[in-house]
């Protein structure tokens, strides 16, 4: 039980960490305004891959947690990822220390946290030992997650099988998507990196481009526009909702959407999709059920630990909606490493061909190119005659 305003001299020592603090209990909130050097304060029980990732992108001195990293239900991967990158992270200090104030700077030794010379909370620091010890736990509990995602997936089934089955309750919009191909953004795991390694497959394809949420901004980073943002607004900038794309506002089941308020205060048109699941699973539903050829999936959720990753029961749906359109769905990585430009060995011979004589052409046209060729001519002259004369002069 951690104490929180107590008065302690903060103690000597080279680990000593200091720097403003940035508190958010949404780690994707924070992250936005997290810059090199500052100390993250969040409050995210089992910390998972892709905020660990845009953590560490953000160099932060420390990172504190409010709750603990990893709880044991299963084998998460954030704390790894910031313990590996030498940034050091200090779990389950209580809910006080979300109280700090904003900038204020903070000291941070092995698990103590002062605020000048108050001592705010104590928690776990963080070593690269503990965190194998911890995982080493967390894979032995799978079993009963892996039980609980089973029944989720059960009860997801029975409230949204007509959705699913039949595609009852998709909204109509006016983004063509019929016969055309289309790629899913979302801001996950190495989004950065697969739309690097998908700009040729979007210059020659033209698909139809969907934002999830953030995902939206991630495409006018890489220089393309969106053609339809998907998601339950929260993420998303107002420069990518104002840059002209159809919006579609994800609302819960009962018809309750929070993001709703947003987009009207902005004067953005938009249509509603209520349902149960994720952002990223309506984009993949609506594309499907509008006719999609192919469904490229860029960042988003594709194993078991990506899925209980995301720590709600809600993740049964994602396992659905990749049974539903399975056959069309292919992940970025797939992409990047099975597609080839359309140029075939014959198109290329030509091209070289036609290169060789625009440049033969040009060589004629000019005084040093006709003496070039009156020499290359003399030589075929001089190798013809050598050549009639040995086979001529023999027996």
């Amino acid at each position: 039980m951690r104490v929180s305003l107590r008065r302690r001299t903060p103690a000597t020592d080279d680990a000593e960490v200091v720097g403003p603090a940035r508190v958010d209990p949404r780690t994707k909130g924070l992250t936005k305004r997290l810059k090199p050097g500052d100390i993250a304060v969040i409050d995210h029980l089992d910390l998972d891959r892709v905020s660990a990732e845009a953590l560490v992108a953000c160099r932060p001195a420390a990172v504190l947690n409010a709750a603990r990293s990893t709880s044991g239900r299963y084998p998460n991967l954030g704390p790894e990822i910031l313990v590996d990158a030498g940034i050091p992270l200090v779990d389950d200090l209580g809910p006080d220390v979300m109280g700090l104030t904003e900038g204020h700077v903070l000291r941070v030794v092995d698990g103590a946290v002062f605020d000048g010379e108050t001592l705010v909370a104590e928690g776990v620091a963080q070593t690269a030992e503990s965190v194998a010890a911890t995982m080493a736990e967390a894979r032995e509990g799978l079993s009963v997650q892996l039980e609980s995602f089973a029944a989720n997936t059960m009860d997801y089934l029975r409230r949204e099988r007509e959705l699913l089955l039949d595609g009852v309750g998709v909204p109509d919009i006016d983004t063509r998507i019929d016969g055309r191909q289309v790629l899913i953004v979302v801001r996950g795991y190495h989004y950065k990196d697969d739309l690097v390694t998908l700009r040729p497959y979007i210059r020659e394809y033209r698909p139809v481009l969907i934002g999830v949420d953030g995902g939206a901004d991630a495409i006018l980073e890489a220089g393309w526009r969106p053609d339809m943002i998907v998601g339950d607004m929260d993420s998303v900038s107002d420069r990518a909702l104002q840059c002209g794309a159809e919006v579609v506002v994800h609302a819960y089941r009962d018809g309750r959407a929070p993001g709703i308020a947003r987009v009207e205060q902005l004067g953005v048109p938009h249509v509603v999709f209520p349902a149960t699941g994720t952002s990223e699973d309506v984009a993949m539903l609506l594309a499907d059920d509008k006719g999609a050829e192919l469904i490229v999936a860029v960042g988003t959720h594709a194993t078991l630990i990506e899925f209980l990753d995301k720590g709600r029961s809600g993740m049964a749906s994602t396992f659905l909606t990749r049974l539903r359109v399975g056959g069309k769905l292919v992940d970025a990585k797939g992409v990047s490493q099975l597609y080839q430009h359309r140029i075939s060995n014959m198109q290329l011979t030509l091209l070289s061909l036609a290169g060789l004589l625009a440049l033969g052409v040009a060589l004629a046209s000019t005084t040093a190119g006709q003496t070039l060729f009156g020499l290359f001519g003399a030589r075929v002259d001089d190798l013809v005659s050598w050549v009639s004369a040995l086979f001529g002069g023999s027996p």
